[in-house]
């Protein structure tokens, strides 16, 4: 009987020291991280003017996820998602915040866009695409999927269709 327990004690000791060993490092953890633009960390926050006229600011948007796609009418790639990312905001507009995010161009060359693509979710302007530098953008379109936490969870460079939206929608919806 001694023996069983003698193992039995050894078996707690050990499996303290596996859990404390196993447990998810401080610096690992996402609420201690410092905001960039990587996965698994918090989204740098910033505020644009939209293309209407009102005020964008992504840390007001907490609570909401949000999908940020920089783009630009130049963008061959970025005029061929459009429709997508309209149908998109369409579909997940009570659960998702949909953002265009245009680089540095004129408003009224982005109006026009606007109007030819019908498109219905805000626009923000980064006319010194300081934000874009800020988000490491180094080809468009490119498009980050936030959760509601304001952590990044997924991101895609290059042209979206409605599958890639759905599946970058859906990591956020978790």
């Amino acid at each position: 009987m001694n023996r069983w327990h003698f193992i039995f004690v050894l078996i707690l000791i050990f499996g303290g020291v596996w859990l404390w060993e196993s447990q998810v490092p401080l610096l690992a953890q996402t609420i201690n991280r410092t905001p960039q633009p990587a996965i698994g960390y918090p989204a740098p926050d910033f505020t644009l003017k939209t293309l209407d006229g009102k005020s964008f600011n992504l840390r007001e948007h907490r609570g909401t996820p949000v999908v940020l796609n920089f783009w630009a009418t130049w963008c061959g790639p970025c005029q061929a998602e459009l429709p997508a990312v309209e149908a998109t905001f369409a579909r997940y507009t009570n659960q998702v915040q949909v953002i265009g995010v245009d680089q540095a161009e004129a408003p009224d060359v982005v109006q026009a866009y606007v109007k030819e693509f019908q498109l219905t979710y805000p626009i923000a302007m980064d006319k010194d695409s300081n934000v874009a530098n800020h988000y490491n953008v180094k080809g468009m379109p490119t498009t980050f999927f936030i959760d509601g936490d304001g952590v990044i969870r997924h991101m895609w460079m290059g042209e979206m269709n409605r599958i890639t939206l759905a599946e970058g929608v859906t990591k956020i919806l978790r």
